[in-house]
Order: structure tokens, then C-alpha cells, then sequence
């Protein structure tokens, strides 16, 4: 598919006003898809004409995304430029557009979480809160200035930032013939991602000893010895299994609230 449609400021513009809707329609399976995809419908309608190319596209950017909202700009940048690209180029993997994305959200989220919530965020409300505990009307109006003025004008540099990175870069990687190694370690980095969400945001404890008294083992201790954070990643591999096997996330969920209540009721899981 080709096209000799290009990417304006004006878009950029769109996408980001969009972009407020990130956290809007939040979601338990796939969090901010609706509104990513949402926010990338203008570039998506300005650079595809048939329907059929529009579909994908939306589909593309319906899979999971979660990143610090105030710098989803930098991320929807990139997406830009990259369906760009594809509309403008011969045999683009499209499948890099979404591994790049997966790949960049976790870190960028790192930087976003870090900056925006533990530093932005504490500075106005300590400005905030000080002067309202005076009684003072400026402590709201502070506080709202002081947090969303340095939080629209970074949500607008990496809109521009993210899409003149992603255009200028991928034109050199195309040129390279490196398109294939980008996409290769995008995946491997995307993979490290959810690796380690596994370990650190699933628990499953298992409180059975072996042995009685204070020779007991836990069963959970041996596996962990075995092989870390193991049972993790089996739970995680069979909600994966269940999603392949057509279930909803709703069902999967009930059937998580059910055997939790089961477990801990016969006491082979714990909390």
C-alpha cells in the first residue's frame, strides 16, 4: 500500500487534544486502548483511504497500552510516524508498529511515573495545600496551574518530539535495511516488559508445609528455590492459555474471584 499523503502539524494537533482521553475509558483488559486508538484516528483517516486499511489500523492500536498518560504523546508520536511510513512505503511490517509500542511503553512510563506523579504532582499540592489550609483561594487555582501548565506544554513537545524521532529515524532504518533488527529487539525488550510486570504485579502464595513444626517447608519456598517467581509466570501462562481458548475476561475473572475464595476457604491458597 502506498500513498503520497503526509503527516501535517494540524494532525499532531488533533492527536494530541485526543490524547486527554487516555486515562477516560480505562479499562481491566486492556487499559488504555480505547483511548489510544481514539486518539490516533486522524492520522489513521488522513493517511488510509480504503476501509480495509483503516480496520487494521484501529486494530493495531486496540491491543493493551499503559504508559504514564502526560507523555503518551511521545508514544502516539511514534505510532504516527510509523503508520505514516507504512502508508507511504512498500512491504512495511506493520507488526513493528505494535512491538515498537509494547517495547517503549514500560519505559517511557519509568520516566513519565517518576517525573509527572512523584515530583510534579507533590510540588502543587505542596504549594497548593499550604495555601489553602491559610484559607487562601489562590491554593486551588496554584495547584491547577502549577501541575497542568508544565504537564500540557510536555504533553505537546512529545507529540512533536515523538513524531519527528519516529519519521526521521525510520527513514534511515529503511534506507539501512535495519527495519527487521528494530523489530527483532523491539519484541525481546517488549518481552523483558511483561516478564517483569509478571514478577512484580501477579502474587500467588501457596501456604502448605511440609514437615511439621519449625523444620516446616513451605511448598511455595521450594519452588521459589527451584525456579523465582515461577508460579507467576504458570498462572499468567494459564490466563494466556484461556484468552487462546476463546474465553472472556470476564468469565477469566470470575473464575480468579471463585478459586481465590475456594483457596483460601480449604487453605492451599493464601493472601
Amino acid at each position: 500500500m502506498t500513498s503520497d499523503k503526509k503527516i501535517t502539524k494540524k494532525d499532531l494537533i488533533k492527536v494530541f487534544f485526543r490524547s486527554l482521553s487516555m486515562e477516560w475509558a480505562w479499562n481491566y483488559e486492556r487499559q488504555q486502548n480505547l483511548g489510544y486508538c481514539y486518539s490516533m484516528i486522524p492520522i489513521i483517516r488522513k493517511l488510509y483511504d480504503k476501509a480495509e486499511d483503516r480496520a487494521q489500523a484501529l486494530k493495531r492500536h486496540l491491543e493493551f497500552i499503559n504508559t504514564t498518560p502526560h507523555v503518551s504523546t511521545l508514544l502516539l508520536g511514534i505510532s504516527s510516524a510509523m503508520e505514516e511510513t507504512n502508508a507511504t512505503t512498500e512491504n512495511f511490517d506493520t507488526d513493528s508498529i505494535s512491538t515498537v509500542k509494547v517495547g517503549l511503553m514500560g519505559p517511557i512510563a519509568g520516566i513519565g511515573d517518576s517525573f509527572i506523579w512523584g515530583t510534579l504532582r507533590i510540588i502543587a499540592t505542596g504549594i497548593g495545600t499550604s495555601l489553602a489550609l491559610q484559607g487562601n483561594i489562590l491554593g486551588p487555582i496554584l495547584f491547577l496551574l502549577v501541575f497542568n501548565v508544565p504537564h500540557y506544554l510536555i504533553r505537546y513537545f512529545c507529540m512533536m518530539t515523538g513524531y519527528k524521532l519516529g519519521s526521521g529515524f525510520l527513514s534511515k532504518l529503511q534506507k539501512s535495511g535495519m527495519m527487521d533488527g528494530l523489530t527483532y529487539g523491539a519484541s525481546i525488550l517488549a518481552l523483558m516488559v511483561i516478564g517483569g510486570m509478571i514478577s512484580s504485579f501477579v502474587t500467588l502464595k501457596i501456604p502448605l508445609k511440609i514437615g511439621t513444626g519449625k523444620t516446616a517447608v513451605s511448598i511455595e519456598s521450594i519452588i521459589n528455590g527451584i525456579i523465582p517467581n515461577v508460579l507467576p509466570l504458570l498462572f499468567t501462562a494459564l490466563l494466556y492459555w484461556m484468552l487462546k481458548k476463546g474465553l472472556k475476561t470476564t468469565h477469566i475473572l470470575a473464575i480468579i474471584a471463585v478459586l481465590g475464595i475456594v483457596g483460601a476457604y480449604f487453605g492451599f491458597l493464601g493472601a
